[in-house]
């Protein structure tokens, strides 16, 4: 379908991107659209300049892909009012277990356990609940161990482009410690690391009953 008036190329973008809620494929719309690519990169960078700042919705792109998301810097108030129970918020351990994941990707649940010397059953059932994980495949390894990777939705909800835009390695994992000092002496009540409480007794993590029901990844 040919955009017959330009002028109305950006708005009829907008309007796209905010009834798919989801990431649509740059390339997807340029088809649909008849556009091409620099027209199509034209409008999502005065978006980009219009929705920024203190805008309360933002354009975020990823992996080739365009996005209506809203302002980081309302998380706070976004939160309290569509997750008053705050279930969803990540762990210090599962942050420190999806940090080790996302640089050293793909790897197995047993590897990160010898970085993080503690045992990650449940910070990886969390990281894989709410989809900033998932399985690869499997490694070439005695037991065929599962290998596990970030997902889109973790570029999403960290606001990165793709994983190069990843700060150090090495200067993220002081800073969580530094945290992690930090509440060990005063718990702060506003710190993402508090807001999700486990039972102290749970049963195996289901991923982890039965992993020859999960597919390889080809």
């Amino acid at each position: 379908m040919n955009v017959e008036n330009k002028k109305d190329l950006k708005e009829i973008v907008l309007s796209i991107l905010f009834v798919a809620g989801e990431g649509i494929e740059k390339d997807f719309i340029m088809q649909k659209l008849n556009l091409t690519d620099k027209e199509l990169s034209k409008v999502i960078d005065e978006l980009k300049k219009e929705y920024d700042g203190d805008k309360g919705i933002h354009i975020i792109t990823y992996k080739n892909k365009v996005q209506l998301a809203s302002n980081p810097a309302y998380s706070e108030y976004i939160s309290e009012v569509l997750n008053p129970i705050r279930e969803k918020s990540l762990t210090r351990a599962a942050l420190e277990t999806l940090a080790i994941i996302a640089y050293k990707q793909p790897i197995t649940k047993l590897e990160i356990e010898d970085i993080r010397r503690v045992n990650c059953d449940y910070a990886v059932q969390i990281l894989v609940d709410q989809n900033m994980i998932e399985v690869v495949g499997r490694k070439d390894a005695v037991g065929k161990p599962l290998l596990f990777g970030t997902t889109e939705n973790f570029l999403k909800r960290f606001n990165l482009s793709d994983l190069a835009d990843l700060p150090d390695y090495e200067a993220l994992l002081e800073r969580i410690k530094v945290i992690e000092e930090g509440q060990d002496e005063q718990p702060q009540s506003d710190s993402l690391y508090n807001e999700f409480k486990l039972p102290e007794e749970e049963e195996l993590p289901e991923f982890l009953k039965g992993e020859e029901s999960i597919q390889k990844v080809e």
